[in-house]
């Protein structure tokens, strides 16, 4: 009788305690917080841990007129977007390049410019690139959407050794049975063309069995983008026209020589030439005189 009364008070204490782990496990399990609402924006930002979309009231971009110097890429990145939010096939982007040279502003650009005369509602989504591995979670919300089409778009994409989160991400945009949904698609912007660093290919080459598959198992990730757009370096044409601009945006009244004089000695004290290096000067250019807005 004893025994039994022992079995029990054992096999009950094991039961508290098998309920207080399965609570605790339910309390840190990554769910979705509800149904997204996405009629509150047009821009949301993807967390996870919970995953939930955040929405984006105020999206910080500039206008697409203002992006000078890259008229080629601009144009094609825009005929693939409004081509998408009509309903019409269209390939994922890889915009890659030399920095500050506008990929990520051009993203955001486009997205406002389609965005206000697409025939479906189109969203920008922003995912950051440690998310990348449950990607698929993500897909699985906005393809339920089906009334809305999305632009989803991760800002300076890369992978270090030893990330395999790539291999997600090649799943997702070709070569997975399920794949993208059709109104998801996927720009990335990256300062590397293929998203790897020289080194680990190099590394994977001279290690591998196989040197040339190797190399193909990690550049083959960029090859599942369709369009690739390179931003190349600025000269210094396109980047004094881009101060012009700026100016003429912010209400700058200053004369084209002195406007030429300060914007290369900025350039020249920054050590850089850059669209980024471009825009940082017209936001302390207007500063100075006052004009322009405080929130640009």
């Amino acid at each position: 009788m004893a025994d039994e009364v022992v079995e029990q008070a054992g096999t009950a204490g094991l039961l508290r305690e098998m309920e207080r782990i399965a609570a605790a496990l339910e309390r840190i399990a990554p769910q979705l917080a509800g149904p997204p609402d996405f009629a509150v924006a047009d821009a949301f930002l993807w967390r996870t841990e919970p995953d939930r979309f955040e929405p984006v009231r105020e999206v910080n971009r500039i206008d697409l007129c203002l992006l000078k110097g890259i008229d080629l890429v601009r144009d094609t990145f825009l005929e693939n977007l409004e081509r998408f939010a009509d309903g019409f096939p269209a390939n994922n982007v890889l915009l890659w390049g030399a920095r500050g040279m506008g990929k990520s502003s051009l993203v955001k650009a486009a997205h406002a410019e389609v965005a206000g005369k697409a025939a479906n509602p189109l969203l920008l989504i922003e995912i950051d690139r440690t998310d990348i591995g449950v990607l698929h979670r993500l897909l699985a919300s906005l393809e339920a959407a089906v009334e809305r089409r999305f632009l989803l778009y991760c800002d300076d994409l890369s992978f270090e050794s030893p990330d395999s989160a790539y291999k997600s991400l090649k799943a997702v945009l070709d070569g997975g049975i399920r794949g993208r949904p059709g109104n998801v698609l996927f720009a990335a912007t990256s300062n590397r063309r293929h998203l790897m660093p020289r080194d680990m290919i190099e590394n994977e080459r001279q290690t591998a069995i196989s040197p040339t598959e190797a190399t193909e198992e990690k550049v083959s990730l960029s090859d599942r983008f369709g369009l690739w757009l390179g931003f190349h370096p600025c000269t210094q044409d396109s980047y004094l026209e881009m101060v012009r601009g700026y100016a003429e945006a912010f209400g700058v009244t200053i004369s084209d020589g002195e406007l030429r004089r300060r914007a290369i000695a900025w350039r020249q004290a920054r050590g850089a030439i850059s669209g980024r290096v471009a825009w940082q000067f017209s936001i302390d250019l207007a500063g100075r005189m006052r004009v322009g807005r405080g929130d640009a």
